[in-house]
């Protein structure tokens, strides 16, 4: 029979899901204005001994997700900076916030309006301002459309089945120039490089269209040039991408149309220009992404080199920026040094790299205005904020925090970055969260279970950053891994493509390691071994689920279980994307079933849960639903979660509350402990114990 799961409203639905991608992460925070504080037996200086998992926190499902807000895209126009603010209380709306100094954030695009493309369906950035003006993509209907703060929003492109984003403002010659992604027409979407008028409605004039996908267009400060990438299938932005150059006439055509990097094997991202018109961008021919000089087919590096760091990542959506160009010949840049990422100021002249003293650990986004520079910053031990500070990198002021909370220190696990030995001689990479909670410990010569937490991608990477949905665990008395496969970003790009022809095996491999290497430590519970993950880091779940037996239990968030189905059904983006990772579909559709879960049923033994959107144009809830109903017929226990009106990712409070209050009830029934929480009943095939502090199902 087909789950039904009862939800808070009372409303019986039938759910279903999966992310191939670097899906984007929701930010979690507790709730506003909310302090969260250790038991009230710590005060008393006496801390309890209780099991694993059974540990009473005050960080709940709910207070996880509500009150968070997702912040990007800055611009900053006539002394004001704008930007884009998710809310997943509003379903996990776009909304477009305004500051200035001595003022409070106004939000100034209301509801319904939702700012957010779906371009490549990852997006990208989808607001640009100048003069006054706002642009941005609405994602109801995809149009672009004008809006001057105040009034009601005006549309540019007409209602047609087209998708813009990346935009750039071309004055010279009154006109935006953006990727257009057209579905229009049957089959693939076409991807091109389009001008449209600031006045009036038009569906945009090709300037570009010889390759299967367009990127970052780059326009010179002065308009006379233009850089952009592109690149073709198989290829992804982080294998093998061209990098162009065009002198524009009066009328805004492209003249001299240049390739750079002609046969040259590398990804080239992100093109910028000096205000002397000279063209920089970022490429990964010595491994590591760096910043080069580009002039005509010659490639210099203005640092002396790679710095054993990315200054770069995988573009899995448009418009991302990881450096600029200062007038003084300087470069502020973001580095990505496994993982950990920070700003640093290089000067070329001297091939130094001098980090800005911001405490961070991770930096989602960037912009400097003459002195003022603005700062999408995360650090190890409270949200991310926005802050306006100086190149000098002092504290400086708060605009917005992704979330109003606190919490004690006490409660903030001492990370640890670990390497560890895996299959075939390599090394892979993690980071190890002990459980942390000021008032309780475990029983002597017990150790905890451990999640294995596997990321997207499979080219993400994870970071030591502040999130309440990893202390939700931890504060329970779980340790948590979170994995950097190999594929991973931030290692160089010999480690991001060592998993190419190598994915279901090097990634498992991976975390089954790093899950045998901790228990050895006596850092986890060898019987107590969890994995979790979604989209991609789904189907190494259930991958690890079907060729191993390291594991008691997993998550899987949209995971892939028939890899040939999604080769032969997903989007433009990624159509090939399973070229690299396994092989070319279909003269090595040997390796496609070989590889898929779906097709070794008979290797799984351990519980699983699957959570899906029933949306989700990646991975479709077909693949969830497959495995959900074969291992009902085998009689391993599992459950099945999918969600109306979500995507290849959670957006709406209400699900991602749903689904980690899920997630723990499951894992305290399999394993046999009593939760200190009371959770919404779930229903499990087969289950094998009810939590002890549960509600009657």
């Amino acid at each position: 029979m087909r789950l039904t799961l009862v939800l808070k409203s009372g409303k019986a639905v039938v759910q279903r899901a999966f992310i191939l991608s670097a899906a984007l992460a929701a930010s979690f925070s507790v709730g506003i204005g909310e302090t969260l504080s250790r038991p009230a037996a710590e005060s008393h200086n006496m801390i309890k001994t209780l099991p694993y998992g059974s540990w009473p926190s005050p960080i709940s499902a709910a207070s996880v997700v509500e009150g968070s807000r997702g912040l990007g895209s800055l611009n900053f126009d006539g002394g004001q900076l704008y930007w884009v603010e998710s809310r997943p209380e509003e379903g996990g709306r776009n909304t477009i916030m305004r500051w200035a100094p001595g003022s409070e954030p106004q939000e100034i695009l209301p509801l319904p309006w939702n700012a957010r493309t779906r371009v490549q369906e990852y997006g990208g950035r989808s607001l640009l301002v100048a003069d006054g003006t706002v642009w941005f993509s609405n994602f109801q209907d995809q149009r672009l459309y004008r809006l001057v703060p105040g009034k009601e929003p005006q549309a540019l492109t007409p209602q047609a089945k087209l998708r813009y984003a990346g935009c750039v403002l071309d004055r010279a010659r009154d006109r935006l120039i953006c990727v257009r992604e057209d579905h229009r027409q049957e089959g693939e979407p076409k991807n091109t490089l389009v001008a449209l008028p600031l006045e009036g409605e038009s569906a945009g004039e090709v300037l570009f269209e010889q390759d299967d996908f367009v990127s970052a267009p780059s326009l010179s400060p002065d308009g006379s040039r233009l850089a952009f990438t592109s690149w073709r299938h198989p290829n992804m932005p982080w294998d093998n991408t061209s990098l162009w150059s065009a002198t524009l006439d009066d009328s805004g055509s492209l003249l001299d149309l240049t390739p750079h990097n002609k046969g040259v094997d590398e990804s080239v991202i992100n093109p910028q220009w000096t205000t002397d018109n000279h063209l920089y961008a970022l490429s990964d021919r010595d491994n590591w992404w760096t910043i080069y000089q580009v002039e005509e087919d010659r490639f210099s590096a203005v640092s002396g080199g790679a710095v054993q760091g990315e200054i770069g990542g995988p573009d899995w959506s448009i418009g991302e920026s990881y450096y600029e160009l200062l007038d003084t010949g300087k470069i502020l840049a973001r580095l990505d040094r496994g993982g950990v990422q920070s700003l640093v100021l290089i000067d070329p002249a001297t091939s130094t790299h001098i980090p800005l003293p911001l405490d961070s650990v991770a930096i989602y986004d960037f912009l400097r205005e003459d002195d003022r520079l603005f700062v999408i910053n995360a650090t190890a031990d409270g949200p991310a904020t926005l802050l306006e500070t100086d190149l000098g990198g002092g504290r400086g002021t708060v605009i917005r925090r992704a979330s109003d909370n606190r919490i004690d220190v006490d409660w903030i696990p001492a990370y640890r970055p670990v390497t560890f030995p895996s299959g075939d001689g390599a090394k892979a990479h993690g980071i190890y969260f002990p459980p942390t909670n000021p008032g309780v410990k475990g029983p002597s010569g017990s150790a905890p279970p451990l999640i294995v937490s596997v990321h997207g991608g499979p080219t993400a990477s994870t970071s030591p950053t502040y999130q309440l949905s990893k202390l939700y665990w931890t504060s329970r008395g779980f340790a948590i891994l979170d994995l950097n496969y190999r594929g991973s970003t931030g290692f160089g790009r010999d480690y991001r493509r060592s998993l190419y022809g190598q994915w279901g095996i090097a990634d498992v491999e991976d975390a089954v390691a790093g899950a045998n290497w901790l228990a050895g430590q006596g850092l986890a519970d060898p019987d107590r071994l969890l994995i979790r993950g979604g989209s991609a880091g789904g189907y190494t779940t259930l991958a690890a689920h079907a060729f191993h037996d390291t594991f008691a239990a997993g998550a899987s968030y949209f995971g892939v279980s028939d890899i040939e189905a999604l080769a032969r059904d997903t989007h433009k983006f990624e159509s090939r994307y399973l070229d690299q990772l396994i092989g070319p579909y279909p003269e090595r559709k040997d390796l496609y079933r070989e590889r898929s879960p779906i097709h070794h049923l008979d290797g799984f033994s351990a519980p699983l849960l699957l959570l899906q959107g029933l949306d989700d144009p990646v991975v479709p809830p077909s693949q969830s639903e497959k495995i959900f109903e074969a291992l009902k017929s085998r009689g391993i226990p599992t459950a099945y979660l999918a969600f109306e009106g979500e995507s290849h990712g959670f957006r709406k409070a209400e699900n991602q509350i749903r689904a980690l209050e899920a997630e723990l009830y499951f894992y305290a029934n399999v394993l046999g402990f009593d939760t200190a929480d009371t959770l919404p009943p779930l229903v499990i095939e087969r289950p094998a114990k009810k939590p002890g502090v549960d509600a009657a199902d």
